[in-house]
């Protein structure tokens, strides 16, 4: 027999519901910025700031996916997505530069980027934990 107990959906579903929320947002957000043009693709815009700042060591990849982007600070590299890598539009820039500021925080120490970084690895897990746990829950 399959049993739920009613408390384990207080605990689930507002996260799920402000998960999906924020997903929305962002996506949103990158939609309505991306009709802005700018003077220079994300890549460039990510590559100014990071020289910039003296880290020049920083390398910048493109990746496949959308919203893809992310700073590894184990390899030193800015990974942007296709959209933002390319991208002339303050979507692209806005996005390219937040993730050239987590380059800069490594760099500083900054002591939260590394809590996160450490939290990172369970929160892949989770992730990739839920969508089979899901799928086998409607099967």
């Amino acid at each position: 027999m399959f049993f739920f107990d009613p408390v384990y959906f207080l605990f689930v579903i507002p996260p799920l519901l402000l998960g999906f929320y924020a997903q929305w947002k962002v996506k949103s957000s990158f939609a309505a910025m991306s009709k802005v043009p700018a003077k220079m693709s994300g890549a460039q815009a990510a590559r100014r700031m990071l020289d910039n700042a003296g880290l020049s060591d920083v390398e910048i990849e493109q990746v496949h996916g959308q919203l893809s982007d992310h700073y590894d600070p184990r390899h030193k590299v800015l990974r942007l997505s296709e959209d933002v890598y390319s991208g002339q539009s303050m979507a692209a820039v806005g996005v390219a530069c937040h993730e050239a500021g987590h380059a800069f925080q490594d760099a500083k120490g900054y002591a939260p980027l590394a809590i996160r970084n450490l939290a990172v690895p369970a929160a892949n897990f989770g992730s990739s934990a839920g969508v089979h746990c899901c799928s086998w829950v409607y099967c």
